[in-house]
């Protein structure tokens, strides 16, 4: 799927942390800074050692988003152009002569800066670390894949400012990843600004400081440019707002980024959805313990219902499952992955207003049922593969709990070959191996602690008294003749508690029915 540019946000090459900083790397700035009045370091021209200071990682900001002038804060923005070097590798005490094997790569860093904060607090961190004042990119670019010497050119509002080169640098690039590295260890990510050359707005004769509506560009070999404007700051603004959505609260199982996940609206949580077909009658699939949307994917191939004009489809991962995220202070239960089903139903834009038909497997078959008396008018039909028992029996919880502790102790690995041996029939491990490896695979895809509060979720159903007896829908049953998880007792017993239901069995078929039998369960539900 192609994506319009215009229509995705290009963040920094590298953020997150703060950005190692070096002040007076070139001759002449160093003369321009000394006679500032500004310089509250050492009153020479040259520095004897490298001058080092950080900026705060909040003032990473990306190409062409706008520096922030906060009036109040200062009246002596200043733009410095800069070089930044990527670590690559990391390490302590490193040699000059290693000094390259350590470097990814290189950026474009604006070290922007408040000229009298930089001066009355004597250390450069205030003046340097406000919100914005760290705009860093367009890209960032092997240093294999450019030449050995970089040139830095800085231009505001069209008019040249700066231009020098690393050969000019007073403390070279290696050098200062020595200087750096001798009592700390440089990390992978780590980012190095290396200097800014003459050309300052301090410098300039008079003093010419960035104001509203300025623009700064800043062009280094092979780099491209990085542009951003000056704007007026207001108390809330982009910064603000991207640092109100930071949590150090853990995120499990958030990969991309997130990207491409719809984002409920009640409860924030947010989940991979997929939407085919576009008939006026809803299918809402929903997986069990140890699935993903793609369990579904065989029955959808097979019943022709990717390009329905009859149906519209949607299929999801669980919170924690597949590409769906959990957080650490999120608890899963089956009650609130019902809560995420309907909000899923009501959010989108879905057909709802005709009929509706919930298909869940294993767990998910609890949690269908419980929405169903929850909400006795949503579906007019359910269809439960495989329907552990409700409540479960205490063996069951205690087996899940225990199965949890394991993954969170050992990962996947053991589990998903003994649940794939214990939940599937006979037939499927003597002659159906592509059937028994996508029940391992299924397992294996899955994120750890994820799966462990998936497994905590199924054990809480020991509490779960669903009454079945209530529910209005049609239900249909299909059940695995060698199920374990929902065994044939069950299915029956089920069966007769149930109003208007019916029962399909399939010979030669465990728990997952699908990938054991997906004619089977073509054939049973429709």
């Amino acid at each position: 799927m192609l994506t319009e540019l215009n229509s995705v946000n290009i963040l920094p090459p590298i953020s997150g942390r703060d950005v190692l900083a070096v002040g007076k790397n070139y001759s002449e700035h160093a003369k321009e800074f000394n006679a500032s009045g500004y310089d509250s370091s050492d009153k020479v021209d040259m520095p004897t050692h490298p001058v080092i200071f950080t900026k705060r990682a909040t003032s990473i900001i990306a190409n062409e988003e706008d520096i922030l002038l906060h009036e109040d804060f200062t009246s002596t923005l200043d733009y410095e152009g800069e070089i930044g070097v990527i670590i690559g590798k990391g390490g302590f005490q490193i040699s000059e002569a290693e000094a390259h094997n350590h470097v990814f790569g290189y950026t474009i860093i604006n070290d922007v800066t408040a000229r009298e904060k930089q001066r009355d607090h004597k250390q450069f961190f205030i003046g340097k670390s406000a919100d914005t004042y760290c705009p860093m990119g367009p890209i960032a670019v092997p240093a294999d894949q450019l030449p050995s010497v970089l040139t830095v050119t800085t231009h505001v509002n069209g008019e040249k400012r700066q231009e020098s080169t690393t050969e000019d640098l007073i403390f070279s690039i290696p050098n200062l990843i020595k200087t750096l590295s001798e009592s700390q260890t440089l990390r992978p990510g780590d980012v190095i600004a290396t200097g800014t050359p003459a050309g300052v707005g301090f410098g300039l004769k008079p003093p010419t400081f960035l104001k509203t509506g300025d623009l700064v560009e800043i062009s280094v070999t092979g780099l491209g440019t990085l542009r951003n404007k000056v704007s007026q700051a207001k108390a809330a603004n982009f910064v603000t707002s991207r640092i109100d959505q930071e949590t150090t609260i853990p995120i499990n199982n958030l990969r991309l980024g997130g990207i491409g996940l719809k984002t409920l609206p009640k409860s924030n949580k947010r989940l991979d959805v997929q939407i085919t077909g576009s008939g006026p009658k809803l299918l809402v699939f929903i997986h069990g313990l140890g699935g993903t949307k793609s369990f579904f994917s065989p029955l959808l191939s097979k019943l022709n219902l990717t390009d329905s004009t009859t149906y519209t489809t949607l299929t999801y991962d669980i919170e924690g499952h597949g590409l769906s995220p959990t957080s650490a202070s999120s608890t899963i239960t089956i009650s609130s992955l019902a809560n995420d089903l309907h909000e899923l139903i009501t959010s989108l834009d879905l057909p709802t207003q005709n009929q509706i038909t919930l298909i869940g497997h294993s767990m998910g078959c609890l949690v269908v049922s419980l929405l169903a008396t929850q909400h006795p008018d949503l579906a007019q039909r359910l269809i439960l593969l495989g329907p552990p028992p409700s409540p479960l029996p205490q063996a069951g919880a205690d087996a899940s709990i225990q199965r949890a502790a394991k993954v969170r102790a050992e990962g996947l690995k053991n589990v998903a070959t003994a649940v794939a041996t214990a939940a599937t029939s006979t037939k499927t491990k003597t002659e159906r191996p592509i059937s028994f490896n996508a029940v391992q695979m299924s397992l294996l895809s899955q994120d750890p602690e994820g799966y462990a509060k998936g497994c905590t979720a199924l054990a809480g159903a020991r509490d779960l008294a669903i009454d079945f007896a209530s529910l209005k829908s049609e239900v249909l049953i299909v059940a695995g003749e060698e199920d374990k998880v929902s065994p044939v007792a069950w299915a029956q017993k089920l069966n007769g508690m149930l109003v208007r239901s019916r029962l399909e069995m399939l010979a030669d078929v465990g728990h997952w029915h699908v990938f054991e039998d997906v004619d089977g369960v073509a054939r049973g539900c429709w």
